[in-house]
């Protein structure tokens, strides 16, 4: 198997990252990658958004204003914290365009694969990344907040930063879970 076919099959969500996040450099050249998938009428349905530094902060409060919490301060700092496990997210969002040959349903796949070769890229470059949506993905108070348009949709919070401790593997299902042959 060839490089890439390794590098998938090691290939790893890390849940524990640390600064340095990646520089503008290396974060140009992922978003080159994330531009390559698969777009049906290049549309390019998607795109992105950085947060670090103070905006963290603010993204942080973003989703307290969104929480519903009845009041319960606790709650509400643990909302806030919860940006703060890595140095970077990168917001991947997907925007569809009319389009009469290509469904919405293509764009989103598109916006999606975009955003996992976006991953792809900056752990090839030796950072790791934690794909997260979750509630806050999907509340109007956050799209609102991040200035999305309508009809945009957030594919993900991409964590990414460098990797404080490797996470334990994770077993893999076994090929025939889920790869069946038509006809059988």
């Amino acid at each position: 198997m060839s490089s890439v076919t390794d590098f998938l099959l090691n290939r790893a969500s890390e849940p524990r990252l640390e600064a340095p996040a990646p520089d503008a450099s290396t974060l140009d050249q992922a978003f080159a990658c994330a531009a390559r998938a698969p777009d049906h009428a290049l549309l390019r349905p998607w795109r992105y958004m950085v947060i670090e530094g103070e905006g963290l902060k603010a993204l942080g409060e973003l989703f307290a204003a969104a929480h519903s919490n009845n009041g319960d301060e606790k709650k509400l700092e643990k909302v806030r914290k919860k940006v703060l496990r890595a140095p970077m997210i990168v917001v991947g969002i997907a925007s569809p365009k009319k389009h009469h040959k290509v469904p919405e349903v293509e764009q989103l796949l598109s916006a999606g694969a975009s955003m996992s070769f976006l991953g792809l890229a900056l752990q090839d470059a030796g950072y790791g990344v934690m794909w997260r949506t979750g509630k806050m993905a999907y509340n109007p108070v956050v799209l609102e907040g991040l200035g999305l348009e309508k009809g945009e949709s957030i594919t993900g919070f991409l964590y990414t930063g460098t990797v404080s401790s490797p996470k334990p593997a994770v077993p893999r299902p076994e090929l025939a879970e889920f790869v069946a042959h038509w006809p059988a």
